[in-house]
């Protein structure tokens, strides 16, 4: 069994055709991380074990599901319907086998899936990931997996969106193998939070920039 942490805000719209989709053997637990939708009721209606994270944060509610989790193999990805679970055989498969540590998505987006300030500002952040780390990486994407108890032990200590670049960061410094396979990347369901809004955007950078500085 792996299992799968879906940090969720307001995912109602989108969680029931993504669930749908999760691969035999993959465990979804989706972290409510403070909805108003009913996000926790349509996750566990569709077969999820729901996490209650109510302060938000991505990183908060990566953590919580993380924590909760079980399997020895652990995944994450967003709740909102961009990115395919299909996926996470192809994202996983690597870390189950032994070839790697860290496997990143990098996301290969449709026409509108991602918002030019976004996709600018990851762009920014992969550069400088590169140049610290001597890894290829192209993309900071949220699909990705590890093996549950060495992730803890890197004791990634951002909850908020500096997570994912920490976690590569640590990783790296701790002589992880790190690598990345591409995935498809679509329009999110619903409205977006973060990356979706310029407002989200300069917030999630900040949060990136302070992990660099420490």
């Amino acid at each position: 069994m792996i299992d799968v942490v879906l940090p969720a805000l307001d995912e109602a719209a989108a969680l029931p055709g993504l669930l749908a989709r999760m691969p035999a053997g993959y465990r979804p637990i989706v972290v409510d991380n403070g909805s108003t939708d009913g996000t926790a009721d349509v996750a566990r209606a569709h077969g999820a074990v729901v996490v209650d994270e109510p302060v938000r944060g991505f990183g908060r509610a990566c953590f919580a599901g993380l924590t909760a989790a079980t399997a020895d193999v652990v995944c994450f990805m967003d709740a909102d319907g961009s990115l395919d679970p299909r996926q996470l055989e192809l994202v996983a498969g690597p870390v189950i086998e032994g070839w790697t540590d860290l496997v990143v998505g990098a996301r290969r987006p449709e026409r509108r899936a991602w918002p030019v300030h976004a996709r600018a500002a990851n762009w920014v952040l992969a550069t400088e990931v590169r140049r610290r780390t001597g890894t290829t990486m192209s993309d900071l994407g949220p699909m990705r997996a590890a093996r549950r108890l060495p992730l803890l032990a890197l004791g990634i200590a951002d909850r908020r969106s500096g997570w994912p670049l920490e976690m590569v960061l640590r990783a790296a410094r701790a002589g992880w193998r790190v690598d990345e396979v591409p995935v498809p990347y679509a329009p999110r369901i619903g409205h977006s939070k973060v990356t979706g809004t310029v407002r989200g955007t300069v917030q999630a950078v900040r949060d990136m920039r302070r992990v660099l500085a420490s």
